[in-house]
């Protein structure tokens, strides 16, 4: 992976992308102390507020990109959906960690399940759908019920529909305007489980104890720590990680999004070429948290230790708990001494969108679980 070159405290480091993710590794970049600008087109990111510099332009502004990559010593990516071209072209000036080819296959659905295919990686059963013609012979192949996807920019439930039929997965194409996707065969889960993962510039690895989640409306509500499957799974989850990121080459934090099907059958759903929602319980529970571990990888440090310390469950905090202008009764969670709560400071709070978060320490992770329902109960008025 070349010469490790050490980035030390009072650098300069960038990242693409300013959302909360940008804003969280800026807060551990900064305690660290390094200097970060950020580049985001929105004039209010919430990354932004916290960084020394913020340049407000699109993802693929050549002379943005120049004028980051000039000042910076290393630069990272808090999404997956940013041109891989452009991370490609800020390597010419300091090192890019992940790297725009690794980021280039996570963000395209077509290219990251055929990667993982070729790799021998379990996947659910899928077929490639570029133009309508091919519907008919891929849900011939899946069969019903399925999932269609699109190959790009989808998340949190968005750019996926339900197929039932030859004439669902008509509209849903259309829907989707006729771009190319994946038809997935949809599977009886019995948990979904993510491990974040990290791997620095000499090829060591270090993964966070696997997260069990729980989906609403396709959008994670709940993370709990440590998952509750059997060590051999945990164990199976974590070499499978680490191994997606040694062939991807990978350099950074990375997370693996698992299916866990009949007979303890693990399945690789997706990957997430950078920090990841379910791995928000290290900031709290860990002796390096996800972020730390960001900044660690992208300036060529060791790792850091990623033992968990205390059982914890991680609750999202959506658009939704607010009614109009007023806010959530903050309280609920401030009241609660084994409680902490992170805002991303985003300024207009929309029913889906993500504002922030609370972890739950707990004597065991069925006692932190129990809290955190308990919290979010109260949290929703």
């Amino acid at each position: 992976m070349g010469v490790n070159k050490v980035v030390l405290p009072d650098a300069t480091l960038g990242i693409l992308g300013g959302g909360q993710l940008g804003r969280m590794f800026t807060v551990a970049a900064r305690t660290m102390g390094y200097k970060v600008i950020v580049l985001d087109p929105d004039p209010h990111s919430p990354a932004a507020e916290l960084a020394n510099e913020h340049i407000c332009a699109s993802f693929t502004d050549r002379a943005a990109l120049e004028k980051l990559g000039r000042a910076c010593a290393a630069i990272t990516t808090e999404f997956e959906n940013v041109d891989a071209a452009s991370m490609e072209f800020l390597a010419q000036f300091c090192p890019v960690r992940p790297s725009g080819k690794a980021v280039a296959i996570a963000q395209n659905r077509i290219r990251e399940k055929t990667f993982l295919r070729d790799n021998g990686f379990d996947t659910a059963p899928f077929a490639e759908i570029s133009i309508k013609s091919d519907i008919e012979a891929a849900l011939e192949k899946i069969g019903t019920p399925a999932l269609l996807k699109t190959s790009q920019f989808g998340y949190d439930g968005k750019g996926q529909a339900t197929v039932n039929s030859l004439a669902d997965a008509l509209a849903a194409f259309e829907q989707m305007g006729n771009k190319p996707c994946v038809l997935e065969q949809r599977l009886n889960l019995r948990t979904e489980i993510s491990v974040v993962v990290a791997r620095d510039v000499n090829g060591n690895t270090v993964a966070y104890p696997a997260a069990e989640n729980t989906h609403v409306n396709g959008i994670l509500d709940l993370s709990i720590v440590p998952a509750l499957v059997s060590d051999q799974l945990a164990q199976q989850a974590t070499r499978d990680a680490q191994e997606v990121a040694k062939k991807l080459d990978y350099c950074g934090v990375m997370a693996v999004e698992f299916f866990v099907v009949e007979n303890d059958r693990l399945l690789i759903n997706e990957i997430a070429p950078r920090p990841h929602n379910s791995g928000h319980y290290t900031m709290d529970a860990c002796l390096t948290s996800q972020f730390d571990q960001q900044v660690r990888a992208m300036c060529g440090l060791p790792l850091g230790d990623a033992r968990l310390l205390a059982p914890v469950a991680m609750v999202n905090i959506l658009g939704d708990a607010w009614s109009g202008d007023v806010a959530p009764p903050w309280n609920a969670v401030l009241d609660e001494p084994r409680a902490k709560l992170h805002l991303y400071g985003k300024r207009e709070a929309r029913p889906g969108r993500k504002m922030g978060h609370f972890t739950c320490i707990g004597d065991s992770v069925q006692d932190a679980n129990v809290l955190a329902r308990e919290l979010q109960i109260k949290l929703q008025g």
